[in-house]
């Protein structure tokens, strides 16, 4: 399974890469929204992306909104993590497209749950 991991802190990508190694994915990094529509159109076979919120040149909710226009990428499963907690952004974050969310901080076992429905909804 390929991940990508869209985050402007560098700790964080750093973070989410060695969980998700733990998962046995393989990982892409993207700073912003818009290297990692880049991401997308160079490697097909991303099957889930984290996404952060606030991040500089595009935002999370803008990259979510422009990849969902994007038929080819239907498949890829979308995850924003991020410190936006309130109600309203998570219905705009699922009404944009995103699959599931997940709030900062986490622990491994939290993000592992997340991924766990992502992938396998019942």
């Amino acid at each position: 399974m390929l991940a990508l991991v869209i985050d402007d802190s560098s700790t964080m990508r750093s973070i989410l890469k060695r969980y998700l190694r733990q998962m046995n994915y393989e990982v892409l990094e993207a700073g912003n929204g818009r290297e990692a529509l880049q991401r997308c159109q160079e490697e097909q076979d991303i099957d889930v992306a984290l996404v952060d919120w606030n991040m500089p040149v595009m935002n999370g909710i803008d990259f979510v909104k422009k990849l969902r226009s994007q038929r080819e990428h239907d498949h890829v499963k979308l995850m924003m993590v991020t410190t936006e907690n309130d109600a309203d952004r998570i219905v705009e974050a699922l009404g944009a497209g995103a699959n599931e969310f997940v709030m900062k901080p986490f622990t491994f076992e939290i993000l592992e749950e997340k991924m766990a429905l992502l992938l396998n909804p019942s």
